[in-house]
Order: structure tokens, then sequence, then C-alpha cells
């Protein structure tokens, strides 16, 4: 039986272009545009009387955050339906380093609300002084950041995965499974130093991410804009199959 990507692989390739495209643009908008404009790294008091006087924006990125994860789970089908003619075990796996990642990510925002509910002024936070909500906002606003940083050991190893597939499949050019292993190298090196070394990853941040960040968006642009090799694509899709009947 074709299935529906098999007959209109270009279809779906573009379709998970523009909604990886639309990840990384979330993704922007909550990491520089409101975490990066509220957040005063080291001062805790500036930073609760940032998001206190914008706490819809603070909101708002939340929001974009969880908008960008839902996101992920069809762009995950998607990448795993295009790349598994060239093995469906490994494409599996990346699909699952890739969903623990997610999860992870998604559960990860419960700290990013901590803040709001920490400075709402509610009756019963009187038992804190201002100094110690403050400092509590501040340290939930740092477990988001480890967070992130444990769910992006998954992500940098369902992009090594990924990597190897795209170098691999012939019907993506293999620059872009570098520019995938880079992406991975950069997310693992990244993380680990964030909870080994942090003096290391303040120094190397975010530098380090820039590969990561260059990979993706040309991944998801050529998706949009070329998609796949339709004469290799048949070629593997129809070896993958044969290998399948025996």
């Amino acid at each position: 039986m074709i299935t529906a990507i098999e007959r209109s692989p270009q279809f779906y390739a573009r379709l998970g272009g523009i909604l990886y495209l639309a990840i990384i643009v979330f993704g922007i908008f909550g990491e520089l545009f409101v975490r990066g404009a509220l957040v005063v790294s080291g001062d805790a008091p500036a930073t609760a009387a940032a998001i206190s006087a914008s706490p819809f924006l603070w909101r708002a990125g939340v929001a974009g955050d969880l908008l960008m994860h839902v996101l992920d789970v069809p762009v995950i089908l998607i990448l795993y339906l295009l790349l598994r003619p060239v093995s469906e075990g490994l494409a599996l796996l990346a699909t699952l380093f890739n969903l623990v990642q997610t999860a992870v990510l998604a559960a990860n925002k419960l700290n990013l609300l901590v803040p709001v509910f920490l400075l709402d002024n509610a009756a019963y936070l009187k038992a804190f002084s201002p100094e110690q909500l403050q400092a509590l906002s501040y340290l939930a606003i740092n477990a988001h950041g480890h967070g992130f940083g444990i769910g992006l050991i998954f992500f940098g190893f369902a992009c090594l995965v990924r990597g190897y597939l795209i170098f691999s499949s012939g019907y993506f050019p293999r620059i872009l499974g570098l520019l995938m292993l880079a992406a991975g190298l950069g997310y693992l090196v990244n993380s680990f130093a964030l909870l080994l070394a942090p003096s290391l990853a303040a120094a190397i941040f975010p530098a380090i991410l820039v590969p990561a960040f260059i990979g993706e968006l040309f991944f998801c642009l050529w998706l949009i804009v070329k998609g796949v090799d339709l004469g290799q694509w048949e070629q593997r899709v129809g070896s993958w199959r044969a290998r399948a009947a025996h």
C-alpha cells in the first residue's frame, strides 16, 4: 500500500518546513523578545519588577513556547515519515528522542509560571517578604533554564541521528546532514557544559548555539523551497519497500 507521503512527499516536506519555521519564530520570540527583555541577569529585584510591569508579555512568552511544543508533534511525525526510507529504526529512534525533549520542555514551562504566581500580590503570599518572593521568582527562572538544557540533551541526540539520515538519504543535500550533525553537537556541548561546568557554559553561550540555529534554519528553509529530490526519493522508497517485502 502506497502511503500519502510516498505519493506526495513535496507537500509534506513543505508543510513540515513551514511548521518548523514557525517553531523557530516562536522560540526566538520567547527567548529574545520576552525573557531576553525582562530577565536581568543576576538581579532578582530588577527581574521581578520587569515581570510585574509586563505580566501579559511574560504570559505571552509562555503561551508562545507551548504553541511551539504543540507544533513539535506534527513536525516530529513528518520528519519520521520523510526519513524512514533511509532507516526505519533510526528514524524511530530520532522520533523517540524528540518526543522526550518536547515532553520535558512542555512540563518545564511550569517554572516560568511560578514568577507570575509569586509576584501576584495574593493574600497568602504575605507570609513571605518581598525580597524572598523576588529570590524565589528568579530561582524558578534559573530552574527553567536548566530544564531547557536537559530537554536539549535529547534534542541534540535527535539532531545527530537525523543528521546521519539526511546525509545518507540521497534525496537531501549532504550539507544539510552535516549542518544538523553540527547542530546536535552544539546542543550537547551547551547542555552538558551547563550541568557540569557552568562557568564554561556562560563563556561559550550563545556562540555555541549559532551552528544549531544555522543548521535548523537552513534545513527548514530547504524543506519549504526545495523539498526532496523526487527521483532519488522514488529510488530510495523503492529500495526500502523491496527490503521490507523480504
